[in-house]
C-alpha cells in the first residue's frame, strides 16, 4: 500500500467515526500519516473528555486499523 493508498484509508476511516464525535460536541483533524503511525488531533469536547485517550485507542484507532492494518500508534496532537 503506498503513502498515497494509506491516507485515502485513514481518511476513510475518520469518516466513519467522525459522525459519533460530532454527535458528542467534538471533533478529529487528521494531521499527518506515515507507514505505521497516524497523528490526529481532538477537538471541540474531546479535547476536555475524560474518556478521550479510550476514544481514541477503542474508537479511533480501532477504525483506523480496519482500514490500514499496518498502522501501529494513533497519536492525539494537543495544541
Amino acid at each position: 500500500m503506498t503513502l498515497e493508498e494509506i491516507h485515502l484509508n485513514v481518511e476513510k476511516a475518520l469518516e466513519e467515526i467522525r459522525p459519533f464525535l460530532i454527535s458528542d460536541g467534538g471533533n478529529i483533524k487528521l494531521i499527518s500519516v506515515d507507514e505505521t503511525n497516524v497523528m490526529v488531533q481532538l477537538e471541540g469536547a474531546c479535547t476536555g473528555c475524560s474518556v478521550n485517550q479510550m476514544t481514541l485507542k477503542n474508537g479511533v484507532e480501532a477504525t483506523i486499523k480496519k482500514y490500514v492494518p499496518q498502522i501501529e500508534n494513533v497519536i492525539n496532537i494537543t495544541e
